[in-house]
């Protein structure tokens, strides 16, 4: 038998790490100036007055002898330099904007920004015949970075956390650095201690060794340092030595649910208002789908003409990416609740949840659909009204009968304590309560006519007493009683083996603002 061939195997080829480390000084500068042209010097403060300081400088004010740390009352100092307040929401658009723009050159990127600072590191392995050779690479993501108004350094190695180290090292005009793999340690050699993003106790205790350079700490024994500084002493020796392990950890992207429409007339027609929305709709179902979701909410922001703004919000009680449900939730909706003139532009902005499953039994009956439950639900509410349609609640309140309606939710399932269901008594509420006689005997009930019927109390529980809202015209006073009574008949004289009248168990309630008796349950 021949035996095979070592050429006929297949042959599984790995392509070596690469990574492009992305980074941005001054980033809270550069958010905000990049929509400012001009070359003053510019200071950004952050903080409440009059605590606020210096978080971020340019170059013009850095030469001025501006820094980070400084009080308002020193930058007014300064002549000529422009002072502006930080902006968390243009940092996390300008954040968000990189972010899309990264992903241009890999579907891969890990998120390792810091306050005051953007690092983005892209997994590049195997995009030579993309983009080119790793330099090309660099200089396509940094002019790419510059149409949006952002400055920073690239640097590419096959080593992460050398590659962030030498980014955050290297100077702004250096542009790109690519790092032959094995040489991240030589060219860590020369860099200050900052950049391993040393806490200050192990800053001090360099200092004092003499260590002022990354290469100066590279050549330490392993040993000896972790008998010093512990397993940290250990993970800084390999970070100086371009040796630290890493795993990559891609960030996922946020898209935001949201489709805008702008109309080129304007639109008073239900149907060609729900022609539109029908677009709409799909792509937002498309969207979710490709993420494994479903639609929750929808919310509508219809722009009328004057420059209203007409909002209405559907939140069917499970998710769901059945188009025709939603558009005909829009429609019950749009119908109870038209918008007051005619409509120019059109948003919808959906939150998503996750889809739901529903297992059916071979002998359990089937349910009515949820959907549909949905759809007749939005139908009695266009009816009858928002506030009548949903389920019950109790309110936090000793007042009988107090209850409001909430929306359908699904609840969460419950836990089972494991402890066996007694017998309890049945309590028959009356709606609306009887009006009765009740005879009384030292303030205490004796007897009552319920139902055109008289009955001899037995015992008498109470009296129980609640009253409230006194700071409401609609305010009550109440006195409960539970009472066994039995009933008053002619011929109980002459029944059979002396036997009595049936017992009558009931709930009675004193009204002391209107003074009167009324019947409001029965025991079984």
């Amino acid at each position: 038998m021949a035996k095979p061939d070592l050429m006929d195997r297949p042959v599984m080829s790995t392509v070596p790490a690469l990574y492009a480390c992305f980074d941005v000084r001054e980033f809270p500068l550069q958010a905000l100036l990049r929509g400012r042209p001009g070359k003053r010097p510019v200071a950004v403060l952050e903080g409440k007055p009059p605590l606020e300081r210096v978080c971020s400088v340019n170059d013009h004010a850095r030469t001025l002898g501006l820094q980070w740390g400084m009080t308002r009352v020193e930058v007014e100092t300064f002549p000529g330099v422009v002072a502006l307040s930080r902006s968390y929401a243009e940092e996390l658009e300008t954040k968000t904007e990189l972010l899309e723009c990264a992903g241009r050159f890999s579907p891969r990127i890990e998120d390792q920004s810091s306050d005051g600072r953007f690092t983005a590191v892209l997994d590049i392995a195997g995009t030579t015949r993309l983009f080119g050779e790793p330099q090309q690479l660099g200089k396509k993501l940094l002019q790419a970075a510059h149409a949006l108004g952002i400055h920073g350094v690239v640097v590419i190695g096959s080593n992460l956390p050398a590659t962030i180290c030498l980014a955050r090292g290297m100077e702004i005009s250096s542009g790109v650095l690519v790092v032959p793999s094995g040489g991240e340690m030589s060219a860590l050699r020369p860099m200050p201690l900052a950049i391993l993003g040393l806490s200050a106790e192990h800053a001090r205790t360099f200092s004092s060794w003499g260590i002022t350079t990354v290469g100066e700490l590279a050549e330490l024994p392993e040993i000896e340092l972790i008998a010093r500084l512990g397993q940290e002493g250990r993970r800084l020796r390999q970070l100086a030595r371009g040796e630290s392990p890493h795993l990559f950890t891609p960030v996922e992207p946020v898209r935001p649910l949201e489709e805008n429409m702008e109309l080129d007339t304007p639109v008073e027609a239900f149907a060609s208002l729900l022609f539109i929305l029908a677009a709409m709709l799909d792509r937002l179902i498309a969207q979710a789908k490709s993420n494994l979701l479903a639609l929750a909410s929808i919310t509508l922001h219809a722009r009328l003409e004057g420059g209203a703004v007409h909002t209405r919000a559907v939140r069917p009680a499970l998710p769901s990416n059945d188009r025709q449900l939603w558009l005909k939730l829009l429609d019950l909706d749009l119908q109870a609740h038209p918008p007051e003139a005619a409509v120019v532009s059109l948003c919808l902005t959906a939150q998503c949840g996750s889809t739901s499953k529903m297992q059916l039994g071979l002998f359990c009956p089937q349910e009515p659909e949820p959907m549909r439950l949905e759809v007749t639900l939005a139908r009695i509410r266009s009816i009858v009204g928002e506030e009548r349609v949903g389920r019950a609640v109790l309110k936090d309140t000793h007042r009988p009968d107090a209850f409001s309606m909430e929306p359908f939710v699904v609840p969460a399932a419950l836990e089972e304590d494991g402890r066996p269901i007694g017998l309890c008594t049945a309590l028959r509420q009356i709606r609306p309560p009887e009006k009765i006689t009740v005879g009384l005997r030292h303030h205490c009930p004796n007897t009552l006519v319920f139902r055109q019927k008289r009955y001899t109390v037995e015992r008498a529980y109470g009296p129980w007493f609640s009253a409230g809202d006194w700071w409401n015209a609609d305010l009550w006073s109440l006195e409960q009683w539970d009472l066994i009574a039995r009933e008053q008949t002619a011929d109980e004289i002459s029944r059979p083996n002396g036997s009595k009248s049936p017992l009558l168990y009931c709930c009675l309630t004193h009204d002391l603002i209107r003074k009167c008796w009324q019947m409001t349950a029965l025991y079984d």
